[in-house]
């Protein structure tokens, strides 16, 4: 069988096996959102937190809880990695510098998991299981949260109620997030990922580290966090062994954006509406897939930094799904991707990650840029533009707006500065069009709260490290109050009736809509850098 028939194959099984979990998976988040009843696990954690499960909060109110509880987050995870040492299972390795502890910190509870170090050699298990892995799943959780208030904030009518942050936290950990990683922890483990307390084994008088991989590779991917436990992430074979291991990996990664689609026309009580954002992720995740595949396999070294286990159809499959959410896990090395094989990679994230996008962040992203795409209809045919019966004036559209213009301020800022500085030459393995590539990267995959790298680069400097995790943190908290901003004035708001002039948004004319808006939204804001970057080097 050819490596373009396996790989064929490979996809043609990940989509049936997305199709398959569509319905059912995503209907059982919708009412996961809309339970009234607590169980008595999540009754007993309200109890203790003294909460009220049945209580509504405005959206100001929503908005200092996701605050306040990931401020927390990134202070108790600092703390965690400084005391290290007086951690069991710390195996020797030391407290982490200051510097690499904030960046880690805000990294994991950013949900980006940008990793400046070498886990197996830095970081302890308790430090692992007890601080990175909690991030992963409260992080994601808290994303499906802030997805679930602006699908509130259409559906409510008259109202300046979103939910209750703390009752969509506890439900989205507990009945989604957990279950879904306790079984597929064992899946993994089936496969052959390690799963181990040990520090590491002696092979031939070399020590090889090991470490309690599969429970973490599961939330890692399922929650679209991406940090891994061993350097090489999931290039190592301890961390995926096979090409099973890697379908049910990229499986994982694509699992809840996709089905939350299918969650969102539920809530709206209209599946279309669900059909159709599905329908412009797929696109876009489809043409990159195609650009990336076409790069690698024509390149000049198809198989430099690929695994050889997964080739290139793998590794494009992977990479391909890794970028067009906000996951960062890798199976090969981007940073030897070709000129345009690693510009699409890095497009993806440009696209704000929205194809499909992380758990959360995809579908109120998206929902973001429907916005703007109807605003922009709007001006087209003069009429006030409206989105699900809800009418888009200066306010919904300011939010709007600065919910997907802080990504692009952080990543050229932060690039544009960082290209200056004269430090910054001795920290790239690369000069010229390449180094530049990497650089953007870099603040793109902060920004996007991604995680992953060119590895060319070298962060470990203090302007790195405070910079980029300055981007982890703008990049995913910025956007949330704006959105939450929307959120709560979409549900203040009485449904406008349907009319003969509004434009339906459940049909094909405004997927192409949405489509053109946000290739055009990230074209014109990053063409002028890219052309300097990876379309430079790829014409060479």
């Amino acid at each position: 069988m050819s490596s373009t028939t396996a790989g064929l194959l490979q996809v043609a099984l990940l989509i049936a096996a997305l199709a398959a979990a569509y319905r059912p998976f995503g209907d059982y988040m919708a009412r996961v959102y809309t339970d009234a009843k607590h169980t008595r696990v999540e009754r007993l954690l309200y109890r203790a937190a003294r909460v009220d499960p049945d209580s509504q909060q405005r959206w100001g109110t929503y908005a200092q809880g996701v605050l306040g509880f990931s401020l927390v987050g990134v202070a108790l995870l600092y703390l965690m990695q400084r005391v290290q040492p007086w951690l069991p299972f710390d195996h020797d390795r030391g407290a982490v510098s200051p510097g690499m502890a904030f960046n880690t910190a805000a990294s994991f509870v950013a949900n980006t998991n940008w990793q400046s170090y070498v886990p197996e050699t830095v970081l302890g298990h308790t430090v692992q299981m007890a601080g990175l892995t909690v991030q992963n799943f409260v992080s994601g959780a808290v994303g499906m949260a802030v997805a679930v208030a602006l699908v509130r904030g259409f559906t409510r009518e008259g109202s300046d109620r979103l939910g209750n942050f703390w009752v969509d936290l506890t439900r989205g950990t507990l009945r989604v997030l957990l279950p879904v990683s306790f079984v597929f922890a064992i899946v993994l483990v089936a496969t052959g990922v390690v799963m181990s307390l040990k520090a590491g084994v002696d092979v031939d008088g070399q020590q090889v580290a090991i470490a309690p991989a599969a429970s973490q590779e599961a939330i890692k991917e399922l929650g679209t966090n991406g940090g891994g436990i061993f350097n090489a992430n999931s290039a190592h074979p301890f961390e995926n062994p096979n090409g099973w291991s890697n379908l049910v990996e990229i499986f994982l990664i694509l699992l809840i954006p996709v089905s939350l689609t299918r969650t969102f026309g539920t809530l709206v009580g209209n599946r279309k509406q669900g059909y159709v954002l599905l329908s412009v992720m797929g696109v876009l995740w489809t043409a990159m897939l195609a650009v990336i595949w076409a790069a690698e396999a024509h390149g000049l070294r198809p198989l430099e930094g690929k695994e050889l286990r997964f080739g290139v159809p793998g590794s494009a499959l992977f990479a391909n799904t890794t970028t067009a959410t906000s996951t960062g896990a890798v199976n090969a090395m981007h940073d030897s991707l070709t000129g345009l094989g690693g510009g699409a990679t890095l497009l993806n994230m440009l696209f704000g990650e929205m194809t499909p996008g992380g758990v959360g962040t995809g579908l109120y992203s998206i929902l973001v840029m429907a916005i703007i795409a109807m605003f922009l209809a709007g001006l087209m045919v003069g009429r006030t533009p409206e989105y699900l019966g809800k009418k888009l004036g200066r306010r919904e559209v300011t939010c709007a707006a600065l919910s997907i213009l802080a990504m692009p301020a952080l990543v050229l800022v932060g690039a544009g500065i960082s290209a200056v500085l004269p430090s910054t030459a001795g920290y790239l393995n690369n000069p010229g069009e390449h180094g530049l590539s990497e650089i953007l990267y870099a603040y793109a995959s902060a920004s996007n709260n991604n995680g992953s790298a060119f590895a060319g680069i070298t962060v470990t400097s203090d302007w790195f490290q405070s910079s980029l995790g300055v981007c982890m943190l703008l990049g995913r908290f910025v956007p949330i109050i704006a959105v939450l901003c929307l959120a709560g004035s979409l549900a203040r708001q009485k449904r406008a009736p349907r009319t003969a002039g509004t434009l339906p948004t459940d049909s094909p004319l405004f997927a192409s809509l949405l489509v053109g808006a946000i290739v055009l939204v990230a074209a014109l804001t990053f063409v002028p850098a890219l052309a300097l970057g990876p379309i430079a080097e790829a014409l060479l």
